[in-house]
């Protein structure tokens, strides 16, 4: 069965996109099929992560139409899921008439009928039809929020905003630290969009990010991040190398070992 989840920025600037990619790469990285769809029309920074040019975007879906399938590009990730993006990459004209009521219940339809795992929505603070669309089909929703006194002023007008729409927060994301409502922690990064996400690495950041994406999204992962250090890393190879010598060593005694000689009953 598919999951939804809308992650809602409470804020501009305050790392949706970035969670939302993290979150996508750390499904893939458990096996998991994941879409990403793209409801910030206006900063548009799904785009920025992919490679090559874009012809098709959800805008074009839902404003026009356009084959769903044509607005469907690979992040491109070494795992053994996948990561397929939805982008807004559109001029102003299109953007505009993608915020239409008509056109924000396609952007649902082509949520709800995405061959995923995973449906992940990038939703800046509500203010349009498509990000009302977003969070009440959400199965999930997930503010996201910085770790500082603006991040939890936004997080409140955030929680009173969905209030008003008679859905509500179901996960707190903190990026770059912890406030007292976050449920789920994301380091800070600062890393360029050309860059492989964090969470595919195996340090104590994308440790923490694959714990944390277990938490937003409610489920449990079967990854196992080596975060030890490469001198660790190497010391444990060595370690490991010697067992093996050793056990092969003890096998092979055994293998001489004199049998006792026969009796006749």
């Amino acid at each position: 069965m598919t999951r939804h989840v809308a992650f809602v920025g409470t804020a501009g600037g305050v790392g949706t996109t970035r969670t939302v990619v993290e979150t996508a790469a750390a499904l893939a990285r458990d096996g998991r099929r994941v879409r990403v769809l793209d409801a910030a029309y206006a900063t548009q920074g799904l785009a920025r992560f992919l490679d090559g040019r874009i012809d098709t975007d959800v805008t074009a879906v839902c404003a026009d139409d356009a084959a769903e399938a044509a607005a469907s590009y690979e992040l491109g990730l070494s795992t053994p899921g996948a990561v397929a993006v939805t982008p807004a990459h559109a001029p102003f004209e299109r953007v505009a008439r993608a915020k239409t009521t008509s056109a924000a219940r396609r952007l649902n339809e082509v949520s709800e009928t995405a061959d995923a795992d995973h449906v992940l929505v990038d939703v800046p603070p509500v203010a349009a039809n498509q990000h009302v669309a977003a969070v009440t089909a959400a199965d999930r929703v997930v503010a996201v929020t910085t770790a500082d006194d603006r991040g939890a002023d936004a997080l409140r007008r955030t929680v009173d905003t969905l209030a008003d729409l008679d859905t509500g927060v179901d996960c707190v994301v903190a990026t770059g630290g912890e406030i007292p409502a976050s449920d789920a922690t994301h380091p800070s990064l600062g890393r360029r969009v050309t860059a492989p996400p964090a969470a595919l690495g195996d340090d104590e950041t994308a440790r923490r990010l694959v714990a944390a994406t277990a938490t937003v999204v409610d489920t449990t992962l079967s990854v196992t991040v080596d975060d030890a250090g490469p001198v660790d890393r190497v010391r444990r190879r060595v370690d490991d190398s010697v067992s093996s010598v050793v056990s092969g060593g003890d096998t092979d005694n055994d293998s001489r070992e004199e049998k006792p000689a026969a009796t006749d009953d």
